[in-house]
């Protein structure tokens, strides 16, 4: 049976572009699962009633909604224990909630400041409005003041990922020889500037960039192949 993905989209609605969408399009790789996906716009709230919230990712299996990608993750690893494991056990599930609050607090709240107005241009026009007014309520500054200045801070986002680079200098993956979910997660983090930026956020000498180019590589190239900015 096939699993149903609404997942976030620009003005192009092959240009995909959530963090937390990438984490459940490659979760679902992971374990073998075949999926649909549907282009979603932050406008389209209504769409997602059943799901309870209005944000996406939200899957459809078998009729059920589940919504988060945290909570897909925990999902897919319990309702299919006989595919590939996200985790590796109860002990890589309870440190790989730990790395996902991580990249929630601390990397991804100084990607955005590097390509907010990036994401804003990329949108549909429905959609552009919304934004300006919710990212700039959080923000507490107009997108073109966030985003300014950005070649001078790169090297401060760049330092944010030291516990990333030190881990990826001795092993592959997060995972160790083979991805699991903080993989993913972190490569949520990078899928989505690559899908709406130019802007270069990573040394190519960095072994962070080494590793999303492995990430780019995973499940027969379903990152690499789509739309984006960056090889």
């Amino acid at each position: 049976m096939t699993i149903t993905l609404y997942d976030l989209a620009g003005a192009e609605p092959d240009r995909r572009f959530s963090p937390y969408c990438w984490r459940t399009r490659m979760a679902l790789a992971h374990k073998g699962l075949d999926v649909e996906t549907i282009p979603w716009r932050f406008t389209e709230k209504e769409i997602l009633t059943q799901s309870g919230q209005g944000r996406v990712p939200v899957i459809i299996d078998g009729g059920k909604w589940v919504a988060d990608s945290w909570v897909i993750a925990e999902y897919l690893e319990d309702r299919y224990p006989d595919r590939p494991s996200l985790f590796g056990g109860a002990g890589g599930r309870a440190l790989a909630r730990f790395f996902n609050v991580w990249v929630d607090t601390i990397v991804q709240p100084a990607l955005i400041r590097l390509v907010v107005l990036d994401i804003w241009k990329h949108l549909d026009k429905r959609d552009q409005a919304y934004f300006r007014k919710s990212r700039e309520e959080r923000l507490g500054s107009t997108l073109e003041q966030a985003q300014a200045g950005r070649e001078e801070r790169v090297a401060q986002f760049r330092q944010v990922l030291q516990p990333l680079r030190a881990t990826l200098e001795a092993q592959p993956f997060l995972g160790g020889e083979h991805p699991l979910y903080p993989d993913y997660i972190a490569a949520g983090a990078f899928l989505w500037p690559r899908a709406i930026s130019d802007f270069k956020l990573l040394d190519p000498a960095d072994p962070v960039a080494a590793w999303r180019q492995r990430i780019l590589n995973l499940f027969g190239g379903l990152a690499r192949d789509a739309k984006a900015y960056a090889a």
